[in-house]
């Protein structure tokens, strides 16, 4: 291991440098690895069983009452960031997209006040709107069909309570239709310039309604999510597939923004999973002396 100084006479007067060969900076790159494992190795003989937490009695630079505690970063390397980058694909690229519309909000022209709202799905459903516009009898059996499509929706959802003696689904779409009146009530979006009406959609005879966020499609989750669970996958997927074909016509019909329908399917699921939250906090006080056989199955 060698190092040279250059002195300010060889070096045209500027500040003295050291250089050092090509042998000693890797013995030094070898060091700084032991000392950076070494010290790895410490902090998780101090964090323990826990991972991140050691007694008070032990020394600890972020002390919290009778614990103290390693934040989790000093024990990463580079190893471990890369394989956690393979083995977490998708947050990677949640972390790209986050980025991505960052820039995208904070550089983004508004729709001015007095303007119609920009809808992404209207413009990709333009076609199948003039289409409708231009056929008014089409539009209105494709309502029909839509029409008879909630009405399956329904129908099943009540067959399971009523027959089934099952009331998750009830209960799912209960607390969905509640929470969609609240929210629609409180923030009313403006009708599309563009909506084709019908006297045969849903709801029937062209009466006013709520358009956050879309019950058409909120229902369907509810009673697809059922079927999977009950094991009737075949009946499942046909529902999955008139939904998304109904969702299609509610773009093109200017029925609903896509917002509306994006929102409807994560409304299905999150009333889903609360009417199982219910079910389970009603089981845990069933008790034998109840005269009647309550809908938790």
């Amino acid at each position: 291991m060698s190092c040279r100084r250059r002195s300010s006479e060889d070096n045209g007067g500027e500040t003295d440098m050291i250089y050092v060969d090509r042998r000693t900076k890797q013995c030094l790159g070898n060091l700084f690895c032991i000392c950076s494992q070494e010290i790895q190795r410490k902090l998780r003989d101090l964090m323990g069983a826990n991972g991140n937490v050691v007694h008070q009695d032990e020394k600890s630079p972020f002390p919290l009452g009778d614990t103290a505690v390693y934040p989790s970063f000093m024990g990463w390397s580079m190893t471990y960031l890369i394989g956690t980058a393979r083995f977490h694909p998708l947050p990677v690229l949640l972390v790209g997209c986050l980025l991505f519309f960052m820039a995208v909000e904070y550089t983004l022209v508004m729709v001015p006040a007095g303007s119609q709202p920009y809808d992404v799905g209207f413009v990709w459903t333009q076609s199948l709107h003039d289409l409708l516009l231009e056929r008014p009898a089409l539009n209105t059996v494709l309502a029909a069909m839509n029409t008879v499509f909630v009405g399956m929706q329904t129908f099943y959802i009540l067959w399971t309570c009523v027959v089934e003696g099952r009331g998750r689904p009830t209960i799912a779409a209960l607390f969905m239709f509640t929470c969609r009146g609240i929210l629609g009530y409180t923030t009313q979006l403006p009708l599309p310039e563009e909506f084709l009406g019908s006297g045969v959609d849903f709801p029937v005879g062209n009466v006013s309604f709520f358009l956050f966020f879309s019950g058409h499609v909120a229902g369907a989750v509810i009673a697809s999510l059922d079927m999977r669970r009950v094991k009737r996958n075949q009946l499942a997927f046909t529902f999955d597939t008139l939904n998304a074909l109904q969702s299609v016509r509610l773009l093109g019909t200017r029925g609903h923004y896509t917002i509306d329908l994006v929102a409807g399917v994560g409304a299905g699921w999150l009333f889903d999973s609360l009417a199982g939250k219910y079910e389970e906090s009603k089981r845990s006080t069933v008790q034998k002396d109840l005269v009647f056989e309550p809908l938790i199955g």
